[in-house]
């Protein structure tokens, strides 16, 4: 195909046999856009009640939806609100074959901008936590905005080198997620530029990254923890030579089945003599629609690990912000406070700080205190729901005063109720928390945060 390299074609010739001018016609289709319902929020059938875009689900994703390409999802309220994350249809697949549960120490280790990170957090359901890890920290930031959008109280986000996490959190998490950086080779149909990065950074580019990456995911996690390994590339080398490679080097490592198994799915290929490789799980555009994807599934066997518990010690909190909570409608009894450079944090009893980490996020920041005044969060404003703030102030997605707010402006809302004139408000689109504002009268000066502001 012109401006696919030749390499890359006889390869995906040679490993699809029949399949391959199928796959090839693929490339003449459309790219399906979807969007995944937040559950942390909302159920994905009472989102499906409410959206104003037309939604078809993504029949192996329980909560992803397709939607219209006329439609901008990006440019609505909910947005805002966090009530869905914009992800294409097979990325949404590593996550939901993680079988996370509350409670679990998790960690994503190449997790921007989000999209695997915020399914993960979500769901934990506020029990444990996830560690969410970006190399880059340009990148962290755009994964950290998406986790606080999402809601997510019980996070950790760092930018660290994985053998700086390594020292930290030896045999530690109940699951780990490698989204690993590869050739992209399954994105190409949706965007041809990747296929001239594919050229100067090929398989053989990325399988030795691969290949420390996730020996190092290994040592973070717990016996009788699980491991998914995923990309968004065809190339055995990048896939199932990793997978087979790291059995061969770990036999406490196995491969288990990827469940729910989806019918659209295309079993691994037999690499090394390893016939269990047919346990992965490869998504192709002609079989499905949606990109290109790998996932395998690891268990790591052996003892478990005893762990010593030291809860950590609440700080004292300060009368400003004790006098804001007592508006908030929370249990904040099963955690503790955290308190660093004028800032406010939650965390939940399962999270221990490293000191020898750099991190972008620690928990819930509640918020800041200037000239012993208590300025709640963006971040624990989206934390919240409706009814769990004393005074609110509830906005339609039709009322203009809606965009307005998004934009920063001061507004006049003499026909809104809420239950104090004067003070803080938790400003409401459809009944979900967007931000903060400041009630005077029939004036709410604004107080959202100036760096998600509708552009």
């Amino acid at each position: 195909m012109e401006k696919l390299p030749a390499e890359y074609l006889n390869a995906m010739k040679e490993q699809l046999g029949e399949e391959y001018t199928g796959f090839i016609q693929s490339f003449t289709k459309p790219v399906q856009s979807a969007l995944r319902v937040n559950s942390v929020k909302v159920s994905g059938d009472s989102y499906g009640r409410i959206s104003p875009f037309k939604l078809k689900p993504v029949p192996w994703i329980s909560n992803g939806y397709y939607y219209e390409d006329a439609c901008a999802p990006a440019k609505h309220p909910h947005y805002y609100a966090g009530l869905y994350y914009m992800q294409e249809p097979s990325a949404m697949t590593p996550a939901s074959r993680l079988p996370v549960k509350p409670g679990d120490k998790v960690l994503d280790l190449c997790a921007a901008p989000g999209g695997k990170a915020t399914e993960l957090g979500a769901r934990l359901k506020g029990k444990g936590f996830l560690l969410a890890n970006d190399i880059s920290n340009s990148r962290a930031k755009s994964l950290l905005k998406n986790l606080e959008l999402s809601g997510i109280p019980n996070i950790f986000v760092t930018s660290e080198t994985p053998g700086k996490l390594c020292a930290c959190y030896q045999n530690y998490f109940d699951k780990i997620l490698l989204d690993a950086p590869c050739s992209g080779e399954g994105m190409f149909r949706k965007d041809r530029k990747m296929a001239e990065h594919w050229i100067g950074h090929g398989p053989s580019y990325y399988a030795p990254i691969q290949h420390a990456l996730i020996r190092q995911a290994v040592q973070m996690l717990k016996p009788g923890g699980l491991l998914l390994y995923s990309t968004c590339t065809f190339s055995i080398m990048e896939n199932e030579q990793i997978v087979a490679g790291l059995l061969n080097e770990h036999p406490e490592m196995e491969l288990v089945e990827i469940s729910p198994y989806y019918e659209g799915f295309t079993q691994g290929i037999v690499s090394e003599g390893r016939t269990e490789m047919k346990r992965c799980v490869r998504i192709y555009p002609h079989c499905m629609e949606g990109e290109g994807h790998f996932l395998s599934l690891l268990r790591k066997n052996g003892k478990p690990v005893t762990e010593e518990v030291n809860k950590p010690v609440s700080c004292m909190l300060p009368k400003a912000a004790k006098e804001f909570l007592e508006h908030c409608s929370v249990n904040f009894s099963e955690g503790y406070f955290h308190l660093q450079d004028e800032r406010l944090y939650y965390l939940n009893s399962d999270m221990f700080l490293q000191k020898k980490l750099r991190y972008l996020r620690t928990g819930l920041l509640l918020g800041t205190f200037v000239r012993n005044r208590f300025e709640p969060s963006q971040a624990f404003a989206l934390a919240l729901r409706a009814n769990q703030f004393d005074s609110d102030i509830l906005l339609s997605s039709e009322d203009e005063r809606t965009i307005r707010y998004l934009k920063g402006e001061t507004l006049a809302v003499e026909d809104l109720p809420s239950t104090h004139k004067k003070g803080w408000q938790l400003i409401c689109v459809d009944g979900f928390p967007l931000g903060w504002g400041k009630r005077t009268g029939n004036q709410l000066k604004n107080k959202y945060y100036a760096g998600w502001r509708w552009q």
